[in-house]
């Protein structure tokens, strides 16, 4: 990862979040939903459920809001369904870009996401122009300031949890997964107690790109700003060393 932290990545975005706690709640809200109308509303029994109640709970959301989001999906016959979306795209100077969406009008998301790009001097591409520059794992990061245990014992619980890759870095630990276990590895660490400042299931760039162009990196901050702004845009993903 070229040597920057991906601690100090997280709480960069964790303090935009916060001057913008509305839109994080959306998010996780329409995650909430999404995840109750497909396996219902028992944590117990819907593992997807549980990994956006721990999503949730790491962004601070109180527990009445989730769980008035649960009760809401689960009651409300006529409530939005949403569709999930996925687009990818270049942004300046080649730099790989993957958008997630949620939404209840795919062509007005569509319009919105590619405005963004016009707009940042990137374009949107066709599916899985970019994709496979990127790998999707389960990350869980932990601060080390949080965390009591020792690295070898934190690392053999993750280990045999389920989880494939673990790495020490100054500020923070950082576990990889496969997709299918991070449910797994997530709530083990849960049970021993620690504390997780970021965990889902993400895409980890295989390669990053260095912007020295001024323009250049004025451009991706404006078209990455832009899709932070839309409501239906879940995630971003992008593979711009900042």
């Amino acid at each position: 990862m070229s040597g920057h932290s991906k601690f100090a990545n997280i709480k960069h975005k964790k303090e935009k979040n916060d001057a913008a706690k509305g839109k994080i709640f959306t998010i996780i809200g329409r995650e909430i939903a999404v995840a109750v109308k497909e396996g219902g509303p028992d944590p117990e029994n819907n593992s997807k459920l549980r990994d956006v109640i721990a999503k949730a709970k790491a962004n601070n959301m109180p527990n009445d809001t989730i769980e008035r989001g649960i009760k809401k999906a689960a009651g409300d016959a006529n409530s939005v369904n949403y569709e999930s979306v996925t687009y990818e795209g270049y942004g300046p100077n080649g730099t790989a870009i993957i958008v997630k969406a949620l939404t209840d009008n795919k062509n007005r998301t569509a319009a919105n996401v590619r405005s963004a790009f016009t707009k940042g001097k990137g374009n949107m591409g066709t599916q899985g122009c970019v994709s496979f520059m990127f790998d999707e794992r389960g990350q869980i990061i932990i601060d080390r300031e949080e965390c009591d245990m020792e690295a070898d014992d934190l690392m053999m619980i993750a280990l045999d949890a389920g989880a494939e890759d673990f790495n020490e870095e100054e500020d923070s630990f950082e576990i990889l997964t496969s997709p299918e276990d991070f449910s797994a590895v997530r709530e083990a660490l849960e049970k021993e107690g620690i504390q997780m400042a970021d965990a889902q299931v993400t895409m980890i760039p295989q390669t990053y790109v260095e912007l020295t162009d001024e323009q250049d990196i004025y451009s991706i901050n404006k078209l990455l700003g832009l899709l932070d702004d839309d409501d239906d845009v879940q995630d971003v993903y992008h593979n711009w060393d900042e």
